[in-house]
């Protein structure tokens, strides 16, 4: 017998749903929130609303597609957590609401976990999966982390920035130089333009595994003030040039923890997720030490990078064949380390 499973997504601005049959994919719905270019980030009351108007004809939409009823469901996978409380409690809710009145499990799931097993949603693309244990790079707007994956239940964190994520610095330091908002789209489009060794900016000497970003978020704060200062239209005069620097320093700082890493735990099987792994600059880097190092690297498509619900649902695929199911009292929660 199949196994139909719908996937719900809703931790930041992004609605999303998703339906796989028996782990394969059968559609993947997102509806994004143009709403916060405006303010310059994700204003979370109007992220809940926009939620709330979205999740039912996303969620319809997603059915259609996958030319599957309601009824056929075997079960409901959602976005526990971590994200902003208000854009959770609608996609829980809801999941809540949908799964009782068709009398079907729900599935919790964790929305970092999620990024990770995003390498093994199928699809029509048939690109090949990695083999446990391996390591994931997870870099985006709130995290930055390398995790050594030995299961899909099973986890752990090797290394994890102690201040800002890679996601955040880039999209200050795009804020700062008045280019709007995402700024990891607009800094990576500069980038391809720009000369990477232009400038040079601070990179904290953490021990470990750990990252720090607000001391090279601070730099090109600094360095900029007082460029700016000789020529007040420095940024429009290099801003490539600034961009390409930028990423080539976020790029290394990922890059050279993320080999110590490999090396320490004597691992090749080398993957990458999260938003940030849409960046040019990240996946060039990937390719460029698989031939260096002979590593075996996965990169994500880029419609599976950013929040989806295809990730959310193949974690609920996996979570319900060990019959790993949630009560209708779970909560959702806004911060959480795997």
């Amino acid at each position: 017998m199949s196994v139909i499973i719908l996937g719900i997504e809703s931790s930041c601005d992004d609605t999303s749903a998703a339906v796989t049959k028996d782990g394969i994919l059968l559609s993947n719905v997102v509806a994004s929130q143009a709403i916060h270019e405006a303010y310059g980030g994700v204003v979370p009351e109007l992220a809940s609303r926009a939620h709330q108007q979205n999740i039912v004809p996303v969620v319809h939409e997603a059915l259609k597609r996958a030319n599957v009823t309601k009824e056929e469901l075997n079960a409901i996978a959602f976005t526990r957590g971590p994200g902003l409380m208000g854009s959770l409690l609608v996609g829980v809710s809801f999941a809540k609401g949908l799964a009782r009145s068709l009398g079907i499990p729900m599935i919790d799931v964790n929305h970092l976990s999620a990024h990770v097993l995003a390498h093994f949603i199928k699809d029509e693309s048939n690109a090949e999966q990695p083999e446990y244990p391996f390591l994931c790079l997870l870099v985006s707007g709130g995290n930055s982390q390398i995790i050594l994956v030995k299961s899909y239940k099973e986890m752990e964190v090797l290394g994890q920035t102690i201040d800002d994520a890679a996601g955040e610095a880039i999209d200050k330091c795009s804020k700062v130089m008045g280019l709007g908002y995402p700024g990891g789209p607009i800094i990576d489009k500069l980038a391809r333009q720009g000369n990477p060794k232009t400038y040079t900016f601070n990179k904290a000497q953490i021990p470990g595994l750990d990252y720090s970003f607000s001391g090279l978020k601070t730099s090109f704060l600094y360095s900029l003030r007082d460029w700016i200062k000789e020529d007040p239209d420095f940024i429009e005069h290099h801003k490539e040039d600034l961009a390409a620097s930028l990423e080539a320093t976020v790029v290394e700082i990922l890059m050279d923890k993320l080999y110590k890493a490999a090396k320490e735990y004597k691992i090749k099987q080398v993957a990458l997720a999260g938003g940030v792994s849409a960046n040019t600059g990240l996946r060039n880097a990937f390719h460029d030490y698989a031939k260096r190092y002979g590593w075996k690297v996965f990169i994500p498509k880029f419609s599976y990078t950013t929040d989806n619900a295809a990730m959310i649902a193949i974690t609920g695929h996996f979570k319900y064949k060990d019959k790993d199911f949630a009560s209708m009292d779970l909560p959702a929660y806004s911060r959480v380390i795997l």
